[in-house]
């Protein structure tokens, strides 16, 4: 990407940032005056993660691809958080109960052609459903970079979702814990999974969508999967994954060719 360009996303990527901050603090504001008229209790926000912290990876390897495949997969300019860096959940986690133990619908669109339908489980992962409907009813994703493809045989995804559009950066908060991550280490097509580092606390708005039955290593711990693309698929790879891989790493993944944003997310609960 030239300098120029360069610029200009990272100064899309601050004021998103700032946007969503400023929401928060809105947010924040009104739990402390409910708080005062003695309607509803509210923890005092604590924002204790900004711009460049570790990155989210969804880093294991394929157990089932070729060489490329089975490769430790790495795409971060920073190091990858120690499993004992996180502890627990840092900054203001969006509440679990969000969610409501139900299935939430919408969409997420790609270069604003390609519109995936989605749905959220918030039974199955009330926590990683309740932080991606916050995301997405805060517009953060729009406008930001789907950084990473992995296009080899078993290992086949595309990872979107950073704030700053390389692998970094958040949305000021960090959490956990895993949920509903598959037993056999084994993503079908269609999945959309939580993108993390090395501690199971360090999920925050990264997340993967898997256009090809994938197989990665368990033995971390495994991806929070949060839900399921429903339609569009097809699009999402004649336009965009069948194009391939720009520079791929020593993992196999690397940037798409065709450079990819996200353009529009929309979510409800279903009725």
């Amino acid at each position: 990407m030239a300098p120029k360009n360069q610029a200009r996303d990272n100064r899309e990527a601050r004021e998103r940032l700032r946007l969503y901050t400023a929401r928060q603090g809105l947010h924040e504001r009104q739990r402390r005056r409910r708080l005062r008229d003695n309607v509803v209790g509210a923890g005092v926000l604590v924002l204790v993660a900004a711009l460049a912290t570790g990155s989210q990876l969804a880093f294991a390897g394929s157990q089932g691809g070729g060489a490329d495949a089975s490769a430790s997969a790495s795409a971060t300019a920073t190091p990858t958080p120690s499993a004992s860096a996180t502890a627990g959940n840092t900054g203001d986690v969006p509440s679990k109960s969000i969610a409501k133990d139900s299935t939430w619908t919408g969409s997420l669109t790609l270069n604003k052609d390609v519109e995936l339908g989605i749905e959220l489980d918030g039974e199955k992962a009330p926590q990683a459903a309740s932080v991606e409907i916050t995301l997405i009813q805060e517009q953060f994703y729009n406008g930001t970079t789907c950084h990473r493809l992995a296009d080899s045989t078993g290992f086949a995804f595309l990872q979107c979702g950073s704030a700053n559009g390389d692998g970094t950066g958040d949305a000021g908060f960090q959490y956990g814990p895993l949920e509903n991550v598959p037993s056999d280490g084994k993503y079908t097509k269609g999945t959309i999974a939580i993108a993390r580092g090395s501690s199971p606390y360090s999920q925050t708005t990264q997340f993967f969508i898997v256009y090809g039955d994938t197989t990665l290593d368990g033995s971390t711990g495994g991806y929070t999967v949060v839900g399921k693309v429903t339609s569009g698929l097809d699009e999402l790879e004649s336009k965009i994954t069948s194009k391939g891989i720009s520079s791929a790493g020593s993992d196999g993944t690397g940037e798409p060719k065709v450079a990819t944003k996200i353009t529009g997310a929309t979510i409800e609960q279903e009725k």
